[in-house]
């Protein structure tokens, strides 16, 4: 058990290990990572993989486009087979305010350098075979973007981190976080005390419980979300998108030789419950006959639940604390951190450093709230 680190990361995730694995390639010395668990056992083994570029904001678009770049480079960098597949993102839409906004974000995601495009129902269903057109006024699709596994990619920063010379500790829970007036001294947990000046907290749906230990807020919601996964499918294309009914949520892509099948529960109450039910099934399959009806033939064979780290606004918090001081913090994305990982990882290593990162984050701070400036995502799954 080390007792001393330069930084102590909080939480074994995409965003922990991203994050020291980017401080460890840096050349920043004693970086310590505490992961309760297994690493990857909170909310980014539970995730459906997807990894785009396709959002409304600006911000998330840079990110996204900065990870993807990242995965493709992923297995040469780590020697970890991630099963990246570039098939990617397909948003079916089918109201005349759907398309409009995902022409407006089309538009921005191109200036931006991302090759997404709107394209009409016959093309959607060339690419998406197992969807019906009817109703489908138009579809937004990227070829870059795609799906992975996320546990490899955990595993794969975490062994390169190790390599350069940060410490990972599972089964190590941090407890508690001291204090001197306004500066960290050191980080207790459940194997012994961690004397350090710096913390980055990266514990996803349980980061408001940590913050708090510091009197910083982080408005982080935990909220349980359900994935299915289905018998094998004969003739299923190699090259199905993720295929995502944005009318209701209801998503798709291959899982080995079946589907991998979500969709949000809007009955689904916060929480931190993590076990599986079926009261989201009959809404699952009205959006299966409404959109892609082949899906309701499919038997299930599996499937898990996972938390969702709910902000506000639906985007991402990243930043450091005004107080105390080196305290920083990545989460509340919301749904779409496991493929934000690679950049944030790389945005918290220039913060810590006090380099000026790719992309200015300041807006995505948690006193975006106090101040009444939130910055809503509108592209969620």
């Amino acid at each position: 058990m080390v007792n001393q680190a330069s930084v102590v990361v909080i939480g074994g995730g995409v965003m922990g290990t991203s994050i020291a694995c980017h401080l460890a390639r840096a050349g920043v010395p004693d970086v310590v990572l505490v992961e309760r668990d297994e690493l990857a056992s909170g909310s980014t083994s539970k995730a459906a993989g997807g990894v785009r570029a396709q959002f409304s904001d600006e911000l998330n678009i840079q990110l996204g486009a900065r990870s993807l770049e990242a995965f493709g480079r992923f297995e040469e960098e780590t020697g970890y087979d991630i099963g990246l597949h570039r098939v990617g993102y397909l948003f079916l839409l089918s109201t005349p305010e759907e398309v409009a906004a995902f022409e407006a974000g089309v538009r921005l995601q191109n200036a931006l350098g991302v090759p997404s495009r709107l394209t009409d129902p016959a093309e959607a269903h060339r690419l998406s075979p197992l969807i019906t057109t009817d109703g489908l006024l138009a579809a937004a699709y990227s070829p870059d973007d795609g799906h992975c596994t996320p546990e490899a990619v955990v595993h794969g920063y975490a062994a390169t981190a190790r390599r350069h010379g940060a410490t990972i500790l599972r089964h190590c829970e941090a407890t508690g976080i001291e204090l001197h007036g306004d500066t960290i001294t050191a980080v207790t947990t459940s194997r012994g005390r961690i004397a350090t000046d710096t913390v980055i907290c990266a514990a996803g749906a349980w980061s408001r419980q940590v913050a708090a230990t510091v009197g910083v807020d982080l408005p982080v919601e935990p909220l349980r979300r359900q994935i299915a996964v289905t018998e094998p499918v004969p003739g299923l294309p190699p090259t199905l998108p993720m295929t995502i009914d944005f009318t209701t949520s209801l998503y798709f892509h291959t899982e080995g030789p079946g589907l991998l099948v979500g969709m949000s529960d809007p009955e689904e109450t916060p929480g931190f419950a993590t076990d599986t039910h079926d009261r989201w099934i009959p809404a699952l399959c009205e959006a299966m006959a409404r959109r892609a009806p082949a899906l309701l033939d499919l038997r299930r064979t599996g499937g898990w639940a996972g938390l969702y780290e709910n902000t506000p606004d639906h985007n991402a918090l990243i930043g450091e604390a005004p107080s105390p001081s080196r305290f920083l913090y990545a989460t509340g994305f919301s749904g779409h951190g496991f493929l934000q990982g690679p950049a944030v990882g790389e945005v918290v290593r220039d913060l810590y450093l006090g380099r000026v990162p790719f992309v200015d984050v300041r807006p995505l701070s948690a006193d975006r709230f106090a101040a009444d400036a939130p910055r809503p995502e509108a592209n969620l799954v």
